[in-house]
């Protein structure tokens, strides 16, 4: 890596490198200034996923420039800039950026509580709040149709035509389900009429630098970042913080929608600025967020098995599937849990 670190000012020998985090698309590595113990995060980004890095470097570059000029209190870490004013070192045909370590911070990969729930969409609600008066048409499209629903849908109807037979033929349950709830995929045609804003997409709680008491400070993982609708943020909590187990688990007793959690991310979403930036109309689509994103990563998941793992591939027989079911069986929960949702959400 001392090629690439010198780009930053770094010399032979003048750091220590170590392997960091537990991130599944970009290679990220710790880098200790020997001299100084500053600690930065060393980034590869996976341009097999993200096709055009240098869209990525635009996005962060012009958001990083709108909030320093607007809103100078805002916690933002955009990459630091190489020795010739660069956002990002190109070599081999690799594209690598460099971040300052933000010191007494910590990830996490699954919300253990309410707080933390709470703490992580105020964390999102706050980064679109801060962006509400940025012109999000201009940034560019990181990954294309992403969260296209009647897409997802489409490929999901050629997969019964085209998919295999035999996997076809072993889960006409989830088959039906999936075609029974379509009206979900009608009603994205409404949600598509809401104001377009600076999205982040992936809104995991691993994707929130926590303090040692839990509490924010800042989104972090930003490669994600497009215009969209605000569904694809609060949904994707919803998706991820309301059950207590992750999409990979295969006991589906274990699967439950806890309505407290609701009210957190609820809670957290809108006391970030979002209450007085949201339109009323886009306040009657607080509940469907989650179903958005639920069903349509249930689509994902049983098209890709249906098409022989083609997409996600499988860690072992019957992957997909099992993510696919575990969501079929969320949404189900979710629904129950609808009506009660759609009264709480009323109160805001």
């Amino acid at each position: 890596m001392t090629s690439i670190l010198a780009h930053y000012g770094f010399t032979d020998g003048s750091y220590l490198l170590s392997t960091y985090g537990t991130g599944l698309i970009n290679h990220t590595w710790l880098v200790q200034d020997k001299q100084t113990n500053q600690k930065y995060i060393l980034q590869k980004i996976n341009h097999q996923i993200f096709k055009s890095p240098e869209d990525i470097a635009f996005n962060i570059s012009a958001i990083a420039d709108y909030l320093k000029l607007n809103m100078t209190n805002y916690h933002f870490e955009a990459p630091l800039l190489t020795t010739d004013g660069k956002s990002m070192v190109i070599q081999d045909g690799e594209y690598y950026r460099l971040f300052c370590f933000v010191e007494k911070s910590h990830t996490i990969d699954v919300v253990q509580n309410e707080h933390q729930a709470f703490e992580a969409a105020k964390q999102f609600g706050q980064f679109t709040s801060a962006l509400d008066r940025f012109d999000a048409t201009q940034l560019k499209i990181t990954l294309p149709d992403f969260h296209n629903l009647p897409l997802r849908f489409e490929q999901f109807k050629t997969a019964l035509k085209t998919g295999n037979p035999e996997r076809i033929s072993e889960t006409p349950a989830d088959i039906q389900f999936l075609l029974d709830n379509e009206k979900i995929v009608h009603d994205s045609y409404l949600a598509a009429k809401l104001p377009v804003r600076v999205i982040h997409h992936d809104t995991k709680i691993s994707n929130v630098l926590l303090d040692n008491n839990d509490s924010g400070i800042c989104v972090i993982d930003l490669d994600t970042i497009m215009p969209g609708r605000f569904i694809s943020d609060l949904g994707d909590m919803m998706r991820t913080y309301l059950s207590p187990v992750s999409e990979e688990e295969a006991d589906f007793r274990k699967i439950e929608v806890r309505t407290s959690y609701f009210k957190a991310i609820i809670n957290g979403y809108l006391s970030g600025g979002m209450n007085s930036k949201m339109t009323a109309s886009e306040k009657d689509f607080l509940v469907y967020s989650g179903k958005f994103m639920i069903y349509m990563q249930a689509l994902r998941f049983i098209t890709d098995y249906l098409n022989n793992d083609i997409y996600y591939g499988a860690r072992y027989q019957k992957h997909n599937l099992v993510r696919g079911r575990n969501q079929i069986e969320l949404l189900k929960q979710f629904l129950k849990h609808e009506k009660e949702f759609i009264g709480i959400s009323k109160s805001y």
